[in-house]
């Protein structure tokens, strides 16, 4: 073992230090590779190189080089995921294996023994051979696999009058470890809502990820326990087993790698069965800044400007999943301090923030938004955040807190930003209330961001056909990903938000006081600087940072004088 290490330290790939505490690791028995990795973080492909040519085995690229899916049933799939090795393709009678580990073989060991084959040794990053696994055979393959092999297990359908009890199934180890498996490689594929829908032959499980759903890779024999799946959701949310007929809401705390996970579950039967809705939470203190949110600089401007006044209404619309929450925080975080109190109330409180005094909505209780703000109010808050407004109570109340020396945050649900002057005064509220209160409105969109890793510019052809398109807006050069392992193909990773940003002017004042219709606040908006979604979406491709598709796709044209080269194929969009 010395040795060893000590050929790795002369390579330059540990120093001393690093090499002691290898050494330290090894004699605790952690494998050679687990320990050179945990002593000096050295990344895992260029030690897996090295050993590579070391020990003279070929290094595989899962990403050009992966199996196929029907060549990896020709191999017991739990040996496969329990040891992290796959097979790669067969020649001249010998089956080359990819694994992560020189010093360990017992996976091709069991491998041969069980299928009576010869085997030889490959190198690739055990991080990849995981997700490869999970891409060719399904999200928790091994663990069916293991549920179709048991006697004691039977499949459930929810008609039949000799199913097992649902909540005997649940408890089952194989449901629980699938359910678990559901939920990890959700989180760590970024996604923020699992969707579980039945059909008549087949479960489909699909991860919104980056605002988009991503169908997931499942066996087909998943549908034969989806009775069973549910009611272990059921039961992780606290609901009814029972009661199969119903929609029911429930939530789940979650804890994945030091990371706590809120995940809001909702349950609804439809005519295959009960189909499943988990909204994933990720519980965080790591806010953005206002600086960070991606604004133009005149719009960050005017939000900050606003963060310092005394009083006053600020709202933030667009539909949900639109990143309204995220923009909140990161004002409540830039005034956050000893000498202000805030009190936000939420439903449910998605982002912890330290200092800032938080509270829960609760139907079973009565704690509603309007209950909770009225004793809110009583409390002595500097500054308030509602999570939204949803009926006209609320915003009667948070517009009387603004005029008695609060400064309220909340989210409306409107389509553009002169849209929430009238949605309130819609709900009831007195156009001469909303009129002095109201401060600033922002609407905003989330699209999906290029990936730096495959950013590449875009072919002549392409590029000529949008310009046809959007004449003189397209900039010089125009970006796309190309897709690869760090996006999943997709072209894009991470989003950015779009803002239109409304700063409340006298003018506007007197248009919501005599209930002007939206189309004539936005006039005068746009006359004060305000640039629409769409506009803001120029800017970022401009940037090079988002496609003229992403774009298109998630906002509209508010004006026809802001329409740019407008043709009739640009109507389609």
């Amino acid at each position: 073992m010395t040795h060893f290490i000590e050929q790795i330290r002369s390579h330059g790939l540990l120093n001393a230090e690093g090499a002691e505490r290898a050494e330290a690791f090894i004699n605790q028995g952690k494998p050679i590779e687990d320990a050179v990795l945990a002593a000096d973080g050295l990344s895992e492909d260029v030690l897996l190189k090295y050993l590579a040519e070391t020990f003279e085995l070929p290094y595989i690229d899962l990403e050009h080089r992966a199996p196929t899916k029907e060549f990896l049933t020709q191999f017991p799939l739990r040996v496969l995921v329990h040891h992290n090795v796959l097979p790669i393709e067969e020649t001249a009678g010998v089956t080359l294996v990819a694994t992560s580990r020189v010093s360990d073989t017992a996976g091709l060991d069991e491998l041969r023994l069980l299928t009576g084959r010869s085997f030889a040794m490959a190198l690739a990053p055990a991080g990849e051979i995981k997700r490869t696994l999970s891409k060719l055979v399904g999200v928790g393959a091994d663990t069916l696999q293991s549920l179709d092999a048991e006697a004691g297990i039977q499949v459930l359908d929810g008609e039949s009058e000799n199913d097992l009890d649902s909540s005997e199934a649940a408890q089952d180890a194989s449901i629980i470890k699938f359910v678990n498996q559901i939920l990890a490689e959700a989180i760590e594929s970024r996604a923020t809502d699992v969707h579980i829908e039945p059909f008549e032959n087949e479960l489909r499980l699909r991860n919104r990820i980056d605002g988009v759903l991503v169908e997931s890779n499942v066996p087909a024999s998943i549908r034969r326990f989806h009775a069973a799946i549910v009611s272990r959701i059921k039961i992780l949310s606290h609901l009814d087993i029972a009661e199969k007929r119903l929609p029911q809401d429930g939530r789940i705390k979650l804890k994945l790698g030091g990371q706590e996970v809120d995940v809001r579950v909702s349950i609804i039967p439809m005519i295959h069965g009960e189909a499943v809705v988990m909204r994933l939470l990720a519980r965080t203190t790591d806010l953005k800044g206002t600086s960070r949110l991606g604004m133009a600089p005149r719009d960050n401007a005017i939000f900050n400007n606003v963060l310092d006044m005394p009083h006053g209404i600020v709202l933030v619309t667009g539909p949900t999943g639109s990143g309204k929450t995220t923009t909140l925080y990161a004002a409540l975080s830039a005034i956050n301090g000893t000498d202000r109190k805030i009190i936000t109330i939420e439903d449910p409180v998605e982002i912890q923030l330290r200092g800032v005094n938080q509270i829960q909505v609760s139907q079973k209780t009565g704690l509603t938004f309007a209950a909770g703000l009225r004793a809110v109010l009583r409390h002595d808050p500097d500054v308030v955040l509602v999570g939204e407004i949803r009926d006209k109570e609320t915003a009667e109340i948070a517009v009387q807190a603004s005029l008695t020396g609060h400064l309220v945050f909340s989210t409306l649900h409107t389509n553009d930003a002169p849209g929430a002057c009238t949605r309130l005064v819609d709900m009831g509220v007195e156009p001469y209330l909303v009129s002095s209160s109201l401060e600033v409105v922002v609407a905003q969109r989330l699209v999906r961001l290029i990936c730096p890793k495959c950013r590449t510019e875009m072919s002549a052809e392409e590029y000529a056909k949008k310009k046809e398109l959007f004449g003189d807006r397209v900039p010089a050069k125009l970006f796309k990903g190309s897709g690869c392992r760090n996006c999943s193909g997709t072209g894009y990773r991470g989003r950015q938000g779009l803002f239109e940003m409304m700063s409340i002017t006298d003018e506007m004042r007197t248009l919501i006081i005599n209930n002007s219709a939206s189309h004539e606040i936005r006039k005068a908006a746009v006359k004060d600087g305000m640039r629409s979604l769409r506009e803001d979406g120029w800017r970022l491709i401009h940037e090079g940072v988002t496609t003229i598709d992403e774009v298109m796709q998630n906002t509209k044209d508010e004006e026809n004088h802001i329409r740019f080269n407008p043709t009739p194929t640009e109507a389609t969009h």
